[in-house]
């Protein structure tokens, strides 16, 4: 794009108009980083998750959202928890980047959970606490005029987060609500005050349906809230054999499809592959989205278990 600077300030509104429509049209209605892998890895949206599972997890995740598109989001989540003291809390770490166009976003979290067991079931409630920090940078922009010092520093900086979340869950459901980060985030610029961050609201279930001891089919639903933003659904029906090998097929609002790939190796590692197709309702059939995942599972401490859950 090229802008011709009137002044100094004329040209920063101009600027910050723009990179706001951007932002609003692909960047802030989903603030949250997007993932279809939050039932393998629910840690992504739910710090109750932590060491839920009573073993060592280790995740890896990356996703290229709406290839073709300049300025699409691609966003890389690294995380690692354990059940700790006889898998009566959990502890553990959560790091992010997303990239949305000049926007960078850095988090930080620390998790931890506690668990109580009762009958079949558990359940967990988690917080998160850590540092939010971003950066923009004008850099990459065509400007007309270089030398306007409206354009020659991007906005940085860090903003404290803190998140909660609850889940009741056994080996046949999973319930679980949260609200990863409870502080609403703003930045300033030509004094002016533009949100960087609204709080959302998930809300998720799933069931597993034992077909035969080799073979379950488990449907899936995420509610996703934003404050000031059109609330988002996703339905997803997998089935798995051997608690191993899974395919399974999912919707976002029924405007983008998508197909659920994953395998687990020597019990431990997870491998994990999402495709989606969005429709001309979103963004259009040209633009796909492609989300790989690795995990890993270990058992470290004496009471840790070995056997696969079915989340």
């Amino acid at each position: 794009m090229k802008l011709k600077a009137i002044d100094m300030r004329t040209s920063q509104a101009i600027v910050l108009s723009l990179i706001l429509l951007v932002f609003n049209s692909i960047g802030f209605a989903q603030q949250d980083p997007l993932y279809a892998q939050y039932l393998v890895n629910p840690l992504v949206i739910n710090p109750a998750y932590t060491g839920i599972n009573n073993a060592l997890n280790a995740n890896i995740n990356y996703r290229s959202q709406w290839n073709g598109i300049e300025g699409q989001p691609n966003t890389v989540n690294v995380s690692a928890h354990s059940s700790l003291f006889k898998n009566k809390i959990g502890g553990g770490v959560l790091i992010s980047n997303d990239v949305i166009g000049n926007l960078s976003t850095t988090e930080i979290n620390v998790t931890a959970a506690y668990k109580i067991d009762f009958g079949r079931s558990t359940f967990s409630y988690g917080m998160q606490f850590g540092t939010q920090s971003y950066r923009t940078d004008f850099s990459e922009l065509s400007i007309y005029d270089s030398d306007d010092n409206a354009f020659l520093a991007g906005e940085r900086g860090t903003r404290v987060n803190v998140g909660v979340g609850a889940i009741l869950m056994n080996d046949s459901y999973f319930i679980g609500f949260s609200v990863p980060r409870l502080v609403p985030s703003t930045f300033e610029n030509a004094n002016q005050q533009f949100d960087l961050y609204n709080q959302h609201f998930y809300l998720s279930a799933a069931y597993v349906f034992f077909s035969t001891e080799k073979i379950q089919f488990k449907p899936s639903i995420l509610f996703r809230g934003v404050l000031g933003a059109p609330a988002s659904l996703d339905f997803s029906l997998s089935g798995r054999i051997d608690r191993k090998h899974s395919v399974g097929i999912f919707t976002r609002n029924f405007n983008t499809y998508g197909i659920l790939l994953s395998t687990v190796l020597a019990n431990k590692v997870n491998l994990g592959y999402v495709f989606e197709l969005p429709t001309n309702e979103s963004v259009g059939t040209n633009f796909l989205t492609h989300e790989i995942s690795l995990g890993i599972r270990l058992s470290v401490f004496s009471y840790h278990v070995n056997s696969l859950g079915s989340f």
